[in-house]
């Protein structure tokens, strides 16, 4: 219960200390920052979707989606990129929709496929629907918020806010035991009246609401949209990694894994242009073969264990 308490304690100071980054740190930190928390809501989005046990390995083509709509609403019908987060969630949402009635009847790798295949069939087209995408040559936008990276700093802060209250209401709301009957035996939450299409609909709505909204937040941030880039099998990967490395099912996990990976990566960038790899591939087999259950499935053996330790003491 102690160890549980100070968790909390440090989850409060780093709470603190995000809200106060752009106000005590250089801009490089601060846009340090903005990248780990673009991927902290893509790996609560991925979190989300796995509750109900589908791994998707082609969570860039949301991201994509977003960050396309954002830019071609603002190209083609002027709306502010500020608006971005909310155009790409919303555009992203009834895409899943349409994709999840067809796919999330397939299970286990069958699913994981279909999503990589719709991830690239996404980058193939935007590349080649040249009259409406520009193709290769991308699009460019106007910076959000003129550019401001205090203002953006607070901007993604805010989605990622919103992402974790998200799961919080989804497990207040109890959805999340459907999600967790449906992941543990389909065919057994189906006899207990749940509806596994309906509920694996749901959470990758709402998983491509929140990887939209940060493809849309990307848009404006960046600046410009290349297929290439929004598509990359990269963003994919970063995504799946980060939540198994902190821990799937949980709040904290998918943040953990986020900041922890994205900060090692930034590291590495220095020294090797190519390093954020090299960080996937051995944050994947340490996850493998050590962390099964990720960093919160290791600080929850450790409290059980001092708490059999205090027990067995008559403390």
């Amino acid at each position: 219960m102690q160890q549980r308490t100070e968790f909390r304690i440090v989850i409060y100071l780093l709470a603190i200390l995000a809200i106060a980054i752009p106000l005590v740190s250089g801009e490089y930190i601060t846009r340090v920052a903005i990248g780990s928390l673009r991927y902290v809501v893509l790996a609560i989005s991925f979190d989300i979707l796995a509750r109900t046990g589908d791994l998707s390995v082609g969570h860039a083509a949301l991201f994509g989606i977003g960050a396309y709509a954002a830019a071609l609403f603002n190209v083609y019908l002027k709306v502010p990129t500020e608006l971005g987060p909310l155009v790409g969630g919303l555009t992203a949402l009834p895409v899943a929709v349409a994709l999840g009635f067809i796919t999330l009847r397939m299970k286990g790798a069958y699913f994981s496929i279909a999503t990589l295949a719709f991830a690239e069939a996404m980058r193939v087209l935007f590349l080649y629907a040249r009259g409406i995408t520009f193709g290769a040559m991308g699009i460019g936008v106007p910076p959000i918020f003129g550019g401001n990276v205090t203002v953006d700093y607070y901007t993604i802060l805010g989605i990622a806010l919103a992402s974790i209250l998200l799961v919080i209401l989804l497990e207040r709301m109890g959805i999340n035991y459907a999600f967790s009957a449906i992941r543990e035996n389909e065919d057994a939450a189906s006899v207990l009246g749940i509806n596994p299409t309906k509920y694996k609909v749901l959470a990758f709505s709402l998983s491509a609401l929140l990887a939209g909204a940060a493809g849309g937040f990307d848009a404006g941030y960046i600046t410009y949209v290349y297929p290439y880039e929004v598509f990359s099998i990269t963003i994919s990967v970063a995504a799946m990694i980060m939540p198994i490395f902190g821990g799937l099912y949980t709040i904290e996990g998918p943040i953990i894994g986020a900041l922890v990976i994205y900060g090692v990566e930034e590291v590495l960038r220095g020294w090797m242009p190519f390093g954020y790899t090299l960080v996937y591939g051995l944050t994947l087999i340490i996850s493998i073969l050590y962390l099964p259950k990720g960093i919160i499935g290791l600080i929850k053996e450790i409290e059980g264990k001092t708490w059999l330790e205090n027990l067995k003491r008559g403390t």
